[in-house]
């Protein structure tokens, strides 16, 4: 159980490096953005969520940090498909990439209200409907054949272009469409996410601090990858596995909630969080490598 100063203390922090990357962001808002930026920023947000996970266990116990480096690593690794539609968005409105920055942290602050909202409607239908775990697991399923057999960014693209239309013929400025979009596109891939950290640790502290973190960093990640998510091609497919492996556990975890052991005398897997985070890091690993080496000519 986490106390309620262990909360203000953890919520303070965070609102500082908020505020801090977001002055930073409008001093240097008619700068082009220079990859040692990024990448500084991009160590700095990586190494605090390390550092976060690590210190955790002085108010947390040893599988609550193993559940924060699983639900970051799914949070941050599902943040690849925002930035191949983020991509879309800032191209098609003619964004000028020395106010990127400012957009997108805009807009992935709006996701990030909106994410906590989200998680805390999701934790209490939880609380109330253990049964709501079969639904999770059948949808992240779904979600990962889908993934699986081909990608979805071109349909992803038209419905984003159909939003931005329709916002143009009312008058709105590029940049505020581009704020609307970016924050209501990464709602939509909450959709997906939610359900999988779900799956992973039923603790909201876990699962807000883990979303936090994926997504203060997906800034930096957005300059520091824009090329290299090309030839990430079986990042997807990798991913996939991991959503159904996660949509798996949840529907396991789901029987065992209504005392359900066995079926048809074959006892139901209890998947532990060491196990779910070997299966995370060795599929995103493999994707990942994999990419790099049927890509390595382009």
């Amino acid at each position: 159980m986490i106390s309620t100063t262990n909360w203000i203390i953890t919520i303070i922090a965070l609102l500082v490096v908020v505020v801090i990357d977001f002055i930073w962001a409008i001093a240097n808002r008619q700068k082009e953005t220079s990859m040692r930026e990024v990448t500084l920023w991009s160590i700095f947000y990586v190494s605090l969520a390390i550092g976060f996970g690590v210190f955790m266990g002085y108010w947390l116990d040893p599988q609550s940090q193993q559940e924060f480096f699983a639900g970051w690593l799914t949070e941050y690794s599902l943040s690849f498909d925002n930035l191949f539609v983020f991509v879309i968005i800032l191209t098609k409105l003619k964004i000028s990439r020395e106010k990127q920055q400012l957009a997108l942290l805009i807009g992935i602050l709006i996701a990030l209200v909106l994410r906590v909202i989200a998680i805390s409607v999701g934790a209490k239908v939880i609380e109330e409907f253990q049964q709501v775990f079969f639904l999770f697991g059948a949808f992240l399923i779904y979600t990962a054949v889908q993934l699986f057999i081909e990608s979805n960014s071109e349909e992803e693209e038209e419905k984003e272009m159909k939003l931005v239309t329709y916002l143009t013929s009312k008058g709105i400025k590029p940049f505020t469409i581009a704020l609307i979009t970016l924050g209501m596109t990464d709602l939509v891939f909450a959709l997906d996410s939610i359900p999988a950290i779900f799956g992973l640790t039923q603790n909201v502290y876990i699962v807000i601090t883990a979303n936090i973190f994926a997504l203060m960093g997906l800034r930096q990640l957005y300059f520091l990858i824009g090329g290299l998510m090309q030839r990430l091609v079986y990042i997807g497919k990798g991913l996939s596995v991991v959503l159904g492996f996660i949509g798996v556990k949840l529907i396991f975890h789901a029987f065992h909630g209504v005392d359900i052991h066995e079926i048809a005398g074959v006892h139901i897997p209890e998947i532990t969080i060491t196990q779910s985070l070997s299966v995370i890091v060795g599929c995103l690993g493999v994707a990942t490598v994999a990419s790099l080496i049927s890509t390595r000519d382009k």
